[in-house]
């Protein structure tokens, strides 16, 4: 595990369109999930210990920020031939078992999560409802460890992008385990 944390946003970075299967049966674009007042595109894996702690509250936010008028999509980008826990089946799987909000697409080929230039799982990019980058930071100040009552960061970032078409102007980086690249 290499852990590893985001940039600094790119504010106005326009997000990069995807067609992407999901664990649903259906093909996801980005004009499909986006929603009037934006979209939170995330990557996100099965195995990683940074996701798992944090998965919960990642749902809790996701269904907390459809009615602001801001949708979500979750895209796996790790190798999962090298993490059989991120297979497409066991993407499946914990969709269902945790009641996704959002559509969880496989990004086989990695491409999606190049053009994003993603790092580590989670990565978080939140877009205004013209797809231009407002947010890339943490999901909350707890970090990997459960802390109840931590700042919601994601969730007042894209609350705030819902009502003002802008993040905040001050955003600390997600941390998380690198993306599993495929060898070359």
């Amino acid at each position: 595990m290499v852990r590893m944390e985001t940039p600094i946003c790119d504010f106005g970075w326009k997000a990069p369109d995807f067609s992407l299967p999901g664990v649903d049966g259906k093909t996801w674009t980005l004009r499909e999930v986006a929603g009037p007042n934006g979209v939170l595109v995330m990557f996100i894996c099965n195995h990683c210990p940074y996701v798992k702690a944090v998965i919960q509250r990642i749902v809790r936010d996701v269904a907390e920020l459809k009615p602001l008028g801001i949708n979500a999509i979750a895209i796996m980008s790790n190798d999962p031939g090298e993490y059989p826990e991120d297979r497409f089946e066991n993407m499946k799987q914990v969709a269902a078992d945790l009641v996704f909000p959002m559509p969880y697409v496989l990004d086989a080929s990695q491409e999606v999560a190049r053009r994003y230039a993603a790092v580590c799982t989670p990565d978080f990019f939140g877009f205004n409802r013209d797809l231009e980058l407002q947010y890339r930071g943490r999901l909350d100040a707890s970090r990997k460890e459960t802390a109840p009552n931590a700042r919601r960061d994601l969730f007042e970032a894209m609350k705030q992008v819902a009502a003002t078409q802008k993040g905040p102007a001050e955003q600390i980086p997600s941390m998380g385990c690198s993306i599993k690249w495929k060898s070359e």
